[in-house]
């Protein structure tokens, strides 16, 4: 059967979505054991122990759906963030309110603008809906170029994602430029903020989103617990925005879009203090290491308010990259983004950081500073 001829011609042009190599893909390829993933930016100390704990105590009631409007996550939230509980859309993963932005807003002839390397699930949802891509790209400190993207704005403009701190470089931008960006904007278009790394920013300078929320309707901040939580495996994500906004969403998203379990897991991890605080710290130290260690080697690390680091190396990052992957050690390569000299790493735990030095020191050839 022809296929080609009965699918709508946008949906053959997106190039999908391609995740990271798994550990048991790569130990059954090589014959290894021990390798490490540090590829797709996972909470590296698991999930939060109240959060397992919550989800083995619900195991016996599978057999029924979830709260389809997740009333205890939506008051607890609601309540952290000192909004309104009409102001919350649930997602599987922060990817599905993403995709539910784009579901209720864009048509063909549309623009979506935003910088560009980003998120790689931006043009996979906006050519999803016939959309164009706008891709501006970062400036030369691998910083989003808000002049630049105010610029790109026309009438055709529909949505402005901006993604602070940005995947994949870990860089950020501050309270008044995002303040004077936004004012630059329309006001009848949709701004989406993607802050699912925001848990990890370091900087006192780091924007409020929640309250432009307030001050401009169509604004949105899409969040995850897949990061700071370890619940990447559970698929939940959320948006904060105006009622009017939320409402719309909630029309466009399935019924029982998260599963009970990972309800019940947010709402838990949540109250889990002490594994945000433990994660956060060995994320700190994890990353002076790495950046101490990879310049001693003489390779460029970005400064990072994320749980990842962007390294600039000597040669391709894919040629890195398939020899890591021989020490046991799998990251992320960035080819065809205009980072093709770049890998991406997670900051692991103190064990598999030092595996990742001890297997780019053998990559790149040079000895430690200092060595004899």
């Amino acid at each position: 059967m022809a296929l080609e001829k009965l699918v709508n011609p946008h949906i053959l042009e997106i190039k999908p979505y391609q995740p990271g190599k798994p550990v048991e893909e790569l130990e059954r390829e090589l014959g290894i054991q021990g390798a490490i993933k540090i590829a797709s930016n996972e909470n590296p100390h698991g999930p939060s122990p109240k959060a397992l704990a919550a989800m083995r105590d619900a195991l016996g009631d599978m057999n029924r759906y979830p709260d389809g409007a997740a009333f205890a996550l939506r008051e607890k939230l609601a309540d952290r963030f000192g909004i309104e509980t009409n102001q919350l859309i649930f997602g599987c993963g922060a990817d599905e309110v993403l995709e539910l932005l784009a579901k209720s807003f864009l048509r063909p002839g549309d623009e979506v603008v935003y910088a560009w390397p980003s998120f790689a699930m931006y043009p996979v949802v906006v050519k999803g809906m016939g959309a164009t891509s706008v891709q501006v790209p970062l400036d030369e400190d691998l910083q989003h170029d808000l002049d630049a993207m105010a610029k790109a704005v026309n009438e055709r403009t529909k949505m402005v994602i901006l993604c602070n701190p940005n995947n994949p470089t870990g860089t950020t931008f501050g309270k008044r430029a995002f303040e004077a960006f936004v004012k630059s904007l329309p006001r009848d278009l949709i701004l989406v903020v993607d802050e699912v790394y925001w848990d990890f920013a370091r900087s006192d300078d780091f924007p409020d989103t929640l309250g432009c929320i307030a001050g401009r309707p169509g604004t949105i901040s899409v969040r995850s617990f897949s990061k700071i939580y370890g619940l990447a495996g559970m698929r939940i994500g959320y948006g904060i925005c105006d009622a009017e906004l939320a409402d719309i969403l909630n029309r466009a998203r399935h019924p029982f879009n998260v599963s009970r379990l990972a309800e019940i897991a947010a709402v838990a991890a949540l109250d889990d203090t002490e594994h945000v605080e433990r994660t956060l710290r060995l994320n700190r130290e994890g990353a002076e290491l790495i950046t101490r260690e990879f310049e001693a080697l003489g390779l460029r690390v970005w400064p990072t308010d994320t749980n990842f680091m962007l390294v600039k190396l000597d040669r391709p990052g894919t040629e890195v990259y398939e020899a890591l992957l021989r020490e046991g050690v799998i990251v992320r390569p960035l080819p065809g983004t205009g980072l093709d000299q770049h890998v991406r790493v997670t900051i692991g735990t103190p064990a598999e950081n030092q595996k990742l030095i001890d297997a780019v020191r053998k990559v790149v050839g040079r000895a430690p500073a200092g060595a004899a």
